[in-house]
């Protein structure tokens, strides 16, 4: 028997299964997904501790929620936007802030003085945590709008690899994602290439969250954005800036 725990953002759903046995996984629901292997992402090897320290055996996943949404998955615990009526009668819902203070608590053990960022596809939120006590928090759904899913579009649209994108001094100051991209064709109407105009809105993004999260002068980073060298560099110029990848949501459900 396996448990099936998610984070169902916008664009993308991380998914945490936990199993017993080897075998179980061949009855897993999740098998119903074609090509599920394209989106396993080995994720601290296969070990999962629960709050408890209890020790379990897992499995990750990544996919596009368009393919989660569709597909015929009961859930034991999940978070984010699109879960729907995934959970099963039992499963518990579980606010996104609540269970990325959490995943931070089991990911670092010591937090004193210390915030904690997710980026989305449409939001921004963080927690800030003094002497691994939880202080204070805000989730900026707004002004955050669209700022993971407009860097994806934008690398699409042009052809720019991300991963290949150098971080840039100068930002273009805007927090909203949809509002930014005006900036971001004028910018690159007037001559700039495409990879400068959209490193200088990364490096906006990151401008932008640290003075959300009230400027703080350590940040361990969630969300999508961990695999971003440029929003990681450009942060940096801020602020020490340590990612701790894609599943800290998960991480706080079980």
């Amino acid at each position: 028997m396996t448990k099936l725990y998610a984070d169902a953002g916008t664009t993308w759903t991380k998914i945490l299964e936990i199993y017993e046995e080897e075998k179980d996984i061949q009855k897993s629901s999740l098998l119903q997904i074609n090509n599920l292997n394209n989106y396993f992402v080995p994720e601290n090897g296969n070990k999962y501790y629960s709050r408890e320290e209890k020790l379990f055996t897992g499995r990750t996943f990544i996919m596009p929620t368009k393919i989660f949404s569709f597909a015929d998955i009961k859930l034991d615990g999940a978070t984010g936007h699109m879960t729907g009526q995934k959970l099963k009668p039992e499963g518990i819902y579980q606010n996104e802030v609540v269970s990325l203070a959490y995943g931070a608590q089991k990911r670092v053990k010591n937090l004193e003085n210390s915030t904690i960022i997710d980026i989305g596809s449409r939001d921004v939120k963080w927690v800030k945590f003094e002497n691994n006590q939880y202080k204070d928090l805000d989730w900026n759904g707004s002004c955050g709008s669209a700022t993971g899913a407009t860097i994806e579009m934008l690398c699409g649209f042009y052809g720019v690899n991300p991963e290949n994108l150098a971080p840039e001094r100068e930002k273009i100051p805007v927090t909203c994602g949809v509002f930014a991209m005006e900036k971001i064709m004028d910018n690159i109407a007037s001559g700039i290439p495409p990879e400068i105009a959209v490193a200088r809105y990364i490096h906006g993004i990151a401008y932008n969250a640290w003075i959300f999260s009230k400027k703080p002068e350590k940040v361990y980073l969630s969300g999508g954005l961990c695999r971003n060298k440029c929003f990681i560099e450009s942060l940096k110029l801020y602020c020490e800036a340590i990612p701790l990848g894609r599943f800290m949501l998960i991480e706080g459900l079980y």
